[in-house]
């Protein structure tokens, strides 16, 4: 198939990086599939996970993928006494007002992608492909592949360069030719490892959906959109009567792609990073690409396990048009495939402290907005939401409580194999063990008497559910609880440093942040007390402020400030808890038009919603 940045060619150097880097997997994710030259030369290997945008791609795709060799049509020979390639490629088709393809590409409206003969049979045939599935004689199976070939055949009589952009003001031999069916090409080299998947979605939304082992990104490199390319096949797969426009006839309603827009391309793929749930991640670009190499090198570097991004390049002749220039400073056009394995790991932070997001971290990097340049973790907590995003510029941590900023501090302050040093050094020096109470309130009264970081994060490891509670003179009086320093801990201690390089620290009250003083694209993340919950760490009687409906609604304001200076916000909370619901919070969103995903619910008798309410729509 005549088709943009196919692969067939390069389909030896891709196995060559996989060989070379030894990349392992059972499920292999086209994101971009095209003409699945990929997913088709892969699938009795990998189960292949296909995807593209363009619905004809898509039939294209599941066509190759679900099929080893040409189906028999065994329901088709019954009743017509032969192939559907023999029985519709010999059949007479006459015009009808209702054929699309001959009323809308051909000389009849005064286009010239194909002949008015080949036009008519094309409308025949693939109206006569709706009957043949309606009454049973074709299978789903039979059906997606005489649509794909339908597809396939059109393109070589297409009166053009190659793409449908505009169409020849000659007549093309080719093009001249009368119209066959012929079945569109599978590979038969082995069966099929089978369970293929075949959508046709917006990669970036299908990432947050998805996981597997390889992932093969094949994006637009250029900001010719494929909407208009191929515009033609778009319709002939779908025959949905579309609104077109202009001399070449494009769709109306078409998906432009963000990776061809100059502006948006860096930041589509900083959102797919993000969000890719596979441990391999394999890029096919080209040195004259709209993005400088470098700058998306770079970009993988933040997610890739230890920054580590391998680029690998092949000379490949480029695809020649009407409007064909230098490029790249006279340099040949490069085939560049770029190889990370992505960092999947969740950095827990080793403080256990109530409220902490580290097991709601998947769910909340699924609703992250594309870009963010800053984030800022206004109420940072143990530090799991500061640590495991990644941030293009910086990461700000943001914590009220001074002993739990020291904490956190501490960990990205020194050596994790000396703190673990000096953990042990005072459980040995304490006799600490699970559930020794004389031993802990030794440690207790200690750190009461000479307080430091270490000795507060040692203590509330062994104090009841790990929590720092402190009484009216800001002393630590949480009992004994039935918790030990452990290899877990160590292992916390040892891995917990930020996805984000440049990692800010402050402590104070979130109102003190300026949201006027970020830049675009930050992102303001919010876990305050639950409202209405109650728990012993935030109700106003344990030597630290309360959280009521003063609070509640002071937060409500600021983040509403953080919307009108332009920014985004996330805002974890509960909305529903043992029968009681948060109004305050359930009225603000609806007034204000914002967005409400939920991410955990427990209990029956005494449900429990919690929720995360953003300013933009994931």
């Amino acid at each position: 198939m005549r088709y943009l940045g196919n692969k067939e060619k390069l389909l030896p150097f891709i196995e060559s990086v996989i060989e070379k880097h030894n990349i392992q997997g059972e499920v292999f994710a086209d994101l971009f599939a095209g003409s699945s030259a990929v997913g088709n030369h892969f699938k009795n290997r990998y189960r292949i996970v296909a995807n593209d945008v363009m619905h004809f791609s898509a039939i294209i795709s599941e066509a190759r993928l679900q099929n080893d060799s040409t189906p028999t049509f065994e329901g088709f020979r019954a009743k017509y006494g032969g192939t559907p390639f023999e029985i519709y490629s010999n059949r007479e088709y006459s015009a009808a007002p209702n054929h699309f393809v001959h009323a809308t590409y051909s000389p009849k409206n005064g286009r010239g992608y194909f002949t008015e003969v080949n036009a008519v049979k094309i409308d025949g045939i693939r109206l006569a492909l709706e009957d043949d599935y309606a009454t049973g004689v074709l299978s789903h199976t039979e059906y997606v592949f005489l649509l794909a070939s339908l597809i396939d055949s059109a393109t070589r009589v297409s009166n053009t360069s190659g793409t449908y952009q505009a169409f020849f003001k000659f007549w093309e031999p080719r093009s001249l030719k009368a119209f066959t069916l012929i079945p569109v090409e599978v590979s038969s080299k082995g069966s099929s490892v089978g369970g293929h998947e075949v959508y046709s979605r917006d990669a970036n939304q299908l990432a947050r959906e998805i996981s597997g082992d390889i992932a093969y990104i094949d994006p637009p490199y250029t900001v010719t959109q494929y909407a208009n390319m191929y515009h033609v096949l778009e319709t002939i797969a779908r025959y949905d009567y579309p609104d077109v426009f202009g001399k070449t006839a494009r769709r109306k309603n078409r998906t432009l792609s963000g990776y061809s827009n100059r502006v948006r391309a860096l930041r589509e793929f900083e959102d797919l990073f993000r969000q890719l749930d596979f441990e391999h991640i394999l890029v096919s670009y080209s040195n004259q690409g709209i993005i400088p190499v470098d700058e998306l090198i770079a970009l993988a570097e933040l997610f890739a396990a230890d920054g580590q991004v391998h680029v690998e390049y092949q000379d490949y002749r480029t695809y020649a048009t009407n409007n064909l220039s230098m490029k790249g400073d006279g340099e040949g056009l490069r085939e560049i495939l770029i190889y990370f394995r992505k960092d999947l790991s969740i950095r827990k932070s080793p403080l256990n402290y109530s409220g902490s997001k580290d097991g709601l971290i998947p769910a909340l990097t699924r609703l992250l907005p594309k870009n963010i340049s800053v984030l800022v973790d206004a109420m940072g907590g143990a530090g799991n939401v500061a640590a495991n995003v990644v941030a293009t510029e910086r990461v700000v941590y943001n914590e009220i409580n001074v002993r739990v900023h020291d904490v956190v501090a501490l960990f990205l302050s020194h050596d994790p194999n000396y703190l673990v040093s000096r953990a042990r050094s005072i459980v040995t020096e304490f006799g600490l063990e699970k559930k020794n109470r004389e031993a802990y309130l030794r440690l207790r009264a200690d750190y009461n008497a000479n307080p430091t970081a270490i000795k507060l994060f040692v203590l509330q490891i062994y104090a009841f559910q790990n929590m720092i509670r402190l009484n009216s003179r800001g002393q630590m009086n949480t009992p004994v609880g039935n918790n030990e320093f452990n290899t877990n801990t160590v292992r916390r201690m040892q891995n917990f440093l930020p996805r984000t390089r440049n990692f800010e620290m402050r402590s104070g009250s979130y109102l003190e942040l300026d949201p006027a003083q970020f830049p675009p694209d930050t992102l303001f993340y919010f876990d305050p007390p639950y409202f209405i919950t109650r728990a012993e760490y935030n109700d106003g009687r344990r030597g630290l402020d309360g959280w009521d409906a003063e609070s509640e609604a002071s937060l409500l304001d600021y983040l509403r400030r953080v919307h009108d200076a332009g920014h985004k916000f996330m805002l974890s909370n509960v909305m529903e808890h043992k029968g009681r619901v948060h109004h305050l919070l359930e009225e603000w969103v609806a007034s204000h038009g914002f967005y409400r995903q939920t991410v955990g619910a427990t209990g029956i008798k005494y449900p429990r919603v919690e929720v995360v309410v953003t300013n933009y729509r994931v």
